[in-house]
Order: structure tokens, then C-alpha cells, then sequence
């Protein structure tokens, strides 16, 4: 197992940002396909982004493309997710996930292997 500690969740109002971070506690972070999904409140927890091990893919969820971009230092073994013109409907539990070593980026949450557990985001309106 990879700890995965996010941080950067928040009370926000609509059309703000936030920047939402994931350290991995690991030298190999380089190694590992890595993504992003979200729980609100009485739904099943859903794909928002994913990014391939050297960054240079990326996959994006309908309801974010446009608003929200994916990034990674693998020198800090941290994984980026960059919240702009947020909506009442992103409310959620934002939670990073990492993926197989050396397999491609996926939507898929069976494809993810360890989780961090979650950073809350609320968006007012």
C-alpha cells in the first residue's frame, strides 16, 4: 500500500478555485498511473481526472472539462488537481487514487489500488 494524504479541500462560493494536492509517500510515485475522483452525499463515488505516470495524458470527466486540470510532480511525489469556476454540484469528498505500476491511465475505479481518504469540498451558491 502507497499512503495517499490529500489536503486542500474547502468552504468555497460558486465560480471560485481551489487547488486540491496529494502526497504519496513513496520514491516510485514516478511509477504509477494516478487519479482523482469525488463522492457527494448520497451518490456513488464517480471518476473526475487521471493523469499517466510521466504526465503527459491525461483524462477528464464531461462535467470538468474546461474547469478542472490534472497535474503532477513526480519529484515531490505529489498529484495536482486545480478546481476553477466551481459549482454548487462539485460538492463532494475528493479523494486521489493510484493506479497499477506501469499500467495506462483508466476511468476505471477498478484499476486503482490504494486511496487516500478524502478531503471535502463544498461549493456554496
Amino acid at each position: 500500500q502507497v499512503p495517499l494524504v490529500e489536503s486542500g479541500g474547502g468552504l468555497v462560493q460558486a465560480g471560485d478555485s481551489l487547488r486540491l494536492s496529494c502526497a504519496a509517500s513513496t520514491p516510485t510515485f514516478g511509477g504509477y498511473p494516478m487519479g482523482w475522483f469525488r463522492q457527494a452525499p448520497g451518490k456513488e463515488r464517480e471518476f473526475v481526472a487521471a493523469i499517466s505516470r510521466a504526465g503527459s495524458s491525461t483524462l477528464y470527466a464531461d462535467f470538468v472539462k474546461g474547469r478542472f486540470t490534472i497535474s503532477r510532480d513526480n519529484a515531490r511525489n505529489t498529484l495536482y488537481l486545480q478546481m476553477n469556476s466551481l459549482k454548487p454540484e462539485d460538492t463532494a469528498v475528493y479523494f486521489c487514487a493510484r493506479g497499477g505500476m506501469n499500467r495506462p491511465i483508466s476511468r476505471r475505479q477498478s484499476e486503482y489500488q490504494s486511496w487516500g481518504q478524502g478531503t471535502q469540498v463544498t461549493v456554496s451558491s
